[in-house]
């Protein structure tokens, strides 16, 4: 029987009785649902086909919270998670459950909510974009926390749910050579004198090789920075530090920004700490290429890419000879796309920032287009998307990181005259519930 971890009890509920449930199905984020007295148990950890020992920790009036004490029989498809911090780290919440079955449950999730909502079949799914399940990520912000008492920092994720920093000595769904500095690296910073000053770290393994960028509330003395330089040397990294006024000083390798590969290495995008970039490198690449197949962009062509970041799908786009206008909310990413624009030659190519949940009359780019690309973030794109009478584009690629507001936008789409005809998973986070989409509408004519 597996044992697993315990949390320390919530004084202010009042915990149930241990109980024996039947586990039936997982929701959308991952978490065994069994039926207890009428109503749904949901309970993280646990798998289909599942007879698990749990204890309620919350109730409500049509569904409960359970803690998953024992599992007294396991599914087939149950694995031994190979992370040794699994059981505490709020990184990963799949590792229990075999890829093949990570990635039948997400597109299944994907079908499910779409079909709700849109009363579209399994006739619009495509095969998911898939890749290695480990060692996947190019990009990782680790937290630091200075235990008072002990006076070492701890170097890790947070815990879910929780601001506690748990320390990890690996990460195996951080890219090898990052996951293997981790251990070092948190020996190097428990011997400065000011480590106190430290903030978050982010790993970065990028085309242009590998960076360590670590946050600073304050200047630290010569001799840390001797110690973090002499790091930097022997593990052949470029070492940044960032202010709090967001100020970059590169302490040691080239003055250079870390910078990734489009187009089997035709495009080369920089991007800034703090910018966002897709984290798994060959599923970005693949998406990207599955978003220029379904857009079928001809020459010419007026495409708009919102939400477009530092130009991910914008340069691919006018690779392909469209007239490409990319708009981001984030000023300094919209700085960051045209400077990737002009160093890879688009001259006609151009960026706006603007806020996309506002009105959007007065936009000078807002205007009848032949294609719409989006990329937004969690909460989607239902604002932009009341503009569709004044952009009438005849083909919608929707890239989603959230089936939910993917769910609820395709509403609108289909309320404007488009139909989905293409949809698919895009497994960008194997070993967590997590999962991107891609929907294709076109309109009917």
């Amino acid at each position: 029987m597996a044992q697993f971890f315990k949390a320390k009890p919530n004084r202010s509920k009042k915990l149930s009785s241990k109980l024996s449930l039947e586990v039936t199905q997982l929701d959308h984020l991952g978490a065994g649902m069994a039926e207890h007295e009428g109503k749904w148990v949901f309970i993280p950890g646990a798998l289909p086909g599942e007879r698990v020992q749990v204890q309620l920790i919350e109730q409500k009036k049509n569904y409960a919270r359970a803690k998953l004490l024992q599992i007294e029989s396991a599914s087939a498809a149950r694995i031994t998670p190979p992370c040794p911090h699994y059981a505490e780290c709020g990184g990963c919440d799949m590792q229990h459950l075999s890829l093949e079955s990570q990635r039948e449950f997400k597109s299944q999730a994907l079908e499910n909510i779409l079909a709700r909502s849109t009363g579209v079949g399994s006739d619009a799914l495509e095969n998911p974009l898939i890749a290695d399940g480990w060692h996947y990520r190019r990009r990782a912000r680790l937290a630091t926390l200075l235990d008072k008492d002990t006076q070492q920092l701890q170097l890790g994720f947070r815990a879910e749910a929780s601001k506690a920093v748990v320390p990890i000595s690996q990460c195996p769904v951080l890219a090898k050579a990052l996951s293997d500095l981790i251990a070092p690296l948190a020996i190097v910073l428990n011997r400065l004198k000011g480590k106190q000053r430290l903030g978050h770290v982010e790993l970065i393994e990028a085309d242009n090789g590998r960076f360590l960028v670590l946050r600073i509330t304050a200047p630290l003395v010569a001799a840390d920075r001797k110690q973090l330089q002499a790091f930097a040397e022997e593990h052949k990294i470029s070492l940044l530090f960032v202010d709090n006024e967001g100020e970059l000083e590169y302490l040691h390798g080239e003055a250079r920004l870390p910078r990734y590969q489009l187009e089997q290495g035709k495009l080369s995008l920089a991007f800034a700490p703090g910018n966002f970039i897709q984290v798994n490198g060959v599923i970005n690449q693949a998406m990207v290429q599955q978003a220029m197949d379904w857009l079928d962009i001809q020459p010419g062509e007026r495409v708009l890419d919102l939400f477009c970041g530092v130009g991910n799908f914008s340069l691919p786009l006018a690779s392909r000879g469209a007239e490409v206008v990319g708009v981001e909310g984030v000023t300094e990413m919209v700085l960051q796309a045209r400077s990737n624009a002009a160093d890879n030659g688009f001259e006609t190519l151009r960026f706006f920032g603007a806020d996309l949940s506002a009105d959007l009359s007065t936009e000078p780019w807002l205007g009848k287009i032949d294609k719409l690309l989006l990329d937004p973030a969690r909460a989607g794109a239902y604002e932009s998307l009341k503009w569709l009478k004044k952009m009438k584009p005849t083909r919608v690629l929707y890239v989603s990181c959230n089936p939910a507001s993917l769910a609820r936008d395709a509403v609108l789409l289909l309320d404007a005259g488009y139909k989905l005809t293409r949809l698919g998973l895009v497994d960008m986070f194997p070993q967590t519930h997590h999962s991107e989409a891609m929907a294709l509408f076109e309109l009917a004519k």
